[in-house]
This record gives C-alpha cells, sequence and structure tokens, in this order.
C-alpha cells in the first residue's frame, strides 16, 4: 500500500476509535451530549444502544488497523467499504455531516490505495 494511502487509512481508524470513545464512555457525559446534541434524559435512555454502536466502530477501527498492520490491501479495502456504506447510510437516516465526517475520509483512503 502506498503510504498516503496508510496515513487516510489510519485517519479512518483513528476517528473511529474516537467514535467508540464518545459513544461507549462518554456518551452521557458533557462532552458526548454536546457532540451529539443530547439532552440528559434522551442520552441515559439511549445509552445502550449508543454503547453498542460504538462497538461496532471499535471493530471498524480494529479492522482498518489488522489491514494497515499486516499489510493486507484486501482487508483494509473490505472494512473502508464498511465505513463509506456506514457514513452513507447515517447521512440519509441521520445528519447530512457525517457523510463529511466518516464516508468522505474513508473515500479518499480508498481513492488513495485503489488508485496508482
Amino acid at each position: 500500500m502506498a503510504w498516503i494511502g496508510v496515513i487516510l487509512t489510519a485517519f479512518v481508524a483513528l476517528e473511529h476509535i474516537g467514535f467508540m470513545v464518545l459513544e461507549m464512555f462518554l456518551w452521557t457525559k458533557p462532552i458526548g451530549m454536546k457532540v451529539f446534541n443530547q439532552t440528559p434524559e434522551s442520552a441515559a435512555a439511549s445509552a445502550t444502544l449508543a454503547a453498542n454502536q460504538g462497538l461496532y466502530n471499535g471493530f471498524l477501527a480494529a479492522g482498518l488497523i489488522w489491514g494497515v498492520w499486516a499489510s493486507r490491501q484486501d482487508v483494509t479495502i473490505f472494512f473502508l467499504g464498511c465505513v463509506v456504506v456506514a457514513g452513507v447510510f447515517g447521512a440519509a437516516t441521520v445528519k447530512p455531516r457525517i457523510f463529511l465526517v466518516q464516508a468522505v475520509p474513508a473515500i479518499l483512503a480508498l481513492a488513495a490505495i485503489l488508485l496508482p
């Protein structure tokens, strides 16, 4: 993999580690409620769902790290594709900004890996 693809993939993995921390551990804390525009009541009511979502973001990060660490382009492409799909779905169902934050970095990483 070209170095730019590795750097962009690492950035996407770090993003997903951050999402995981926010969703699993900070959801009901002031920073988590601010980031996700939650009230204390809505954060408390959705904390279990957010933790589950955070776990999936952790799996995405782990897959991306595995792909880069093992120099497995196929694994990296698979997990970047998963991130793109999640970003597009999140943008369509939750907030359009998710496309910019989640899908665009993954698309750029995929382009860096797939284009010569």
